[in-house]
């Protein structure tokens, strides 16, 4: 199995892009996200790929990130999502924002992506819930920030408070996305209580 390429890019397009590397050009689709990320053709780029194979079919699926990949993993195992479709959701909605909206139940915010109905995100929430949770999630995502409180090495109490206001402002109707962003923007702060966080979270929604 191909797990990353790392050459030249000399091609984009809104789906794929091709990569060459020892006089081989890769086709590689990608989601739409990463069209717009990966820079200038010309430029030596690094793709985490995965090899999709049927008997009629080879394909080369990429992403910038290794943390999409594994996402998109996760996407392909949902009955009735093939690599096409998760690539649509990936190409919607960033990996932490799709994870925030299977643990808040957002079937909204899932079927917004092309090709995927209520019926399909639910059956994705359902499937995906118990193989991603929050407290991970949270860990994770701020692990990419910038280490001070709350992100990096934060300590147990302090991301199982952060968990709480990102789950409480979904409960409050906010959209996962939203309820993130606006957790993640103060975690940095002064705060000793799960309402301290909150309150600070809601003067930035």
């Amino acid at each position: 199995m191909i797990n990353y390429i790392i050459g030249k890019l000399v091609y984009i397009t809104e789906n794929s892009i091709i990569v060459e590397n020892g006089s081989i050009g890769y086709e590689i689709f990608v989601p739409l996200s990463v069209a717009g990320r990966i820079g200038q053709i010309g430029n030596e780029v690094k793709i985490y790929t995965y090899m999709y194979i049927r008997e009629d079919l080879l394909q080369l699926f990429g992403f910038i990130e290794k943390d999409e990949l594994d996402l998109f993993k996760l996407l392909i195992t949902v009955s009735g999502i093939g690599p096409k479709g998760a690539l649509g959701i990936l190409g919607s909605m960033s990996a932490d924002d799709l994870r925030f909206a299977v643990l808040a139940d957002d079937v909204k915010t899932i079927s917004k992506a092309p090709g995927i109905g209520t019926k399909t995100a639910g059956k994705l929430i359902l499937e995906l819930k118990d193989k991603l949770k929050l407290k991970n999630v949270v860990d994770d995502s701020f692990e990419k920030g910038s280490g001070e409180r709350g992100f990096g090495n934060s300590d147990d109490t302090s991301v199982q408070m952060v968990s709480d206001a990102i789950s409480a402002l979904a409960a409050l109707g906010y959209s996962p996305s939203d309820a993130m962003k606006a957790v993640k923007s103060v975690a940095s702060g002064t705060y000793s209580t799960v309402e301290e966080l909150l309150k600070l979270s809601l003067k930035r929604i």
